[in-house]
């Protein structure tokens, strides 16, 4: 086959293009949904009741805390809410975001390592949502994990900066720029949830590649040195 008829997906990590497709297929099922496609007039509420069943809620951490209580199905929410998006703009923008920063850290991880930070910077979101804010809102969609991952490139970079002597702290001015846009919109809104579920899967995920990189620090820095 001719290269220049290869599909772009030919070029990312399976993995990769596995979350993305199962993020952005429930989305289109919503979408479907609303407009009358699927599930006939039940289906318009198909979303709202898809949040109200897998997402995150301050009300319902603090209740199982208070009581003790922690029902699996309710502790299955810190990994299904990434998988629900509030609309389609919502779930487009996680999805690039996982193609673009997921390629650069699939390619250094394993796949079980990149399931692993995803999933792991979600529940670390999740529980900073509800450990640090008292929101009044569910916790939804795919930006603690996506953080997560982009914690995983920085963490990248900045083992490359260690190993040629450069500045190791230019290495966080991916998350510094979009923290910075992210305290913007939260002050316009007056909802800094997101904001802290975010950070949140951020750090995990920059501190858990410390230990899921493939050999740790020192294999991340031979495969940096084999470029």
């Amino acid at each position: 086959m001719d290269q220049h008829t290869q599909s772009p997906f030919n070029a990312l990590p399976p993995v990769v293009v596995a979350l993305a497709a199962v993020i952005f297929g429930l989305e289109l099922m919503f979408q479907a949904a609303t407009a009358g496609f699927l599930g006939g007039q039940g289906g318009v509420g198909w979303r709202l009741d898809a949040i109200r069943d897998f997402g995150v809620f301050d009300e319902l951490a603090r209740y199982m805390w208070e009581t003790g209580v922690f029902p699996g199905r309710e502790l299955l929410r810190l990994v299904t809410y990434p998988l629900i998006h509030t609309g389609f703009v919502h779930a487009a923008f996680v999805v690039v975001f996982i193609l673009a920063i997921g390629k650069m850290v699939a390619e250094v991880f394993s796949p079980l390592a990149f399931v692993a930070l995803f999933l792991g910077s979600a529940i670390a979101g999740a529980l900073g949502f509800v450990g640090l804010m008292n929101s009044p809102y569910p916790l939804v969609g795919g930006y603690p994990g996506v953080y997560g991952l982009i914690g995983a490139f920085t963490f990248i970079m900045w083992t490359e900066a260690s190993l040629r002597g450069g500045n190791r702290y230019r290495a966080f001015g991916l998350i510094g720029m979009l923290l910075g846009i992210q305290l913007f919109f939260g002050l316009i809104e007056g909802q800094f949830g997101n904001v802290v579920a975010d950070l949140s899967g951020f750090a995990a995920g920059f501190l858990m590649s410390f230990v899921l990189s493939p050999g740790g620090w020192r294999r991340v820095i031979a495969k940096l040195r084999a470029r």
